[in-house]
């Protein structure tokens, strides 16, 4: 009789939040479709917040696997590809005469989610393959996608009903598709660092922000979104910046 092999508890807590993740974005599907839409969108949120903690829990625990990343590229492309998709076709397109055009924007922006994570899975496995450079991501992370592309609803929900620009939703949902699997620099949070005296200013911030999430969410949330495109300019700048001087440092040498 052979043993089967046993593994600790702690080996599933990373993939188990993940499951979670999935579950939410499940329940966010179901929110969607019964009309209840703020609650549809924390549960995006919770989705959001569950797919930074499995990460992070899978390093702290000193647990990861090719298993669990797997898992959370899956998790990844429904929850961030897939449920705001559908949560942007059934609320601002299904019913109307533009909801072809509603369902195609909702595709490309499922077909560049998928392809964003392809490439991310693809960049772990090949050295000469990154998506991550200095303190930037090259190109949207799928999180950030699924809250650009659901800016429209944040704006429906914040009383812009009557504002009805189907065309330049469309637009502007394929817009932030391409940029997913763009190789435009994009702000990293996780790789960013300030200095040690700035530390009680950026609590503050963070206190500010997760209050002002609670109180306000939709205009919060549509804020951070314009803020994080303003930066788009400015990282890709830096980036350009930092590899004319890393030219001119090592003129020989080749990105």
């Amino acid at each position: 009789m052979t043993n089967t092999p046993k593994i600790k508890l702690r080996h599933i807590v990373p993939s188990m939040v993940t499951v979670f993740g999935i579950c939410a974005g499940m329940s966010s599907i179901r929110m969607g479709l019964e009309g209840r839409l703020e609650e549809a969108l924390y549960f995006i949120l919770i989705a959001v917040f569950l797919d930074a903690a499995d990460g992070k829990l899978a390093r702290f625990l000193n647990t990861a696997s090719p298993f669990g990343a797997e898992l959370d590229t899956l998790a990844d492309f429904f929850n961030f590809g897939i449920v705001p998709g559908v949560l942007l076709y059934s609320t601002l397109y299904i019913g109307t005469e533009f909801d072809n055009l509603g369902f195609l924007a909702s595709l490309v922006l499922a077909v560049c989610c998928a392809l964003r994570l392809a490439r991310f899975s693809l960049s772990k496995q090949a050295d000469d393959i990154s998506l991550t450079k200095d303190d930037h991501f090259v190109g949207v992370p799928a999180p950030a996608l699924a809250c650009l592309a659901l800016m429209p609803i944040f704006m429906h929900l914040y009383g812009w009903q009557d504002t009805d620009l189907p065309i330049a939703r469309a637009v502007y949902i394929i817009g932030v598709g391409l940029l997913a699997i763009s190789t435009i620099p994009t702000v990293s949070i996780k790789h960013a660092s300030i200095k040690r005296a700035h530390l009680p200013f950026a609590v503050i911030l963070a206190v500010i922000l997760v209050v002002s999430l609670i109180v306000y969410p939709w205009p919060t949330l549509i804020l951070g979104n314009c803020l994080y495109l303003l930066s788009l300019p400015f990282s890709y700048l830096s980036q350009r910046k930092h590899i004319k001087a890393h030219n001119e440092t090592h003129p020989h040498s080749s990105d």
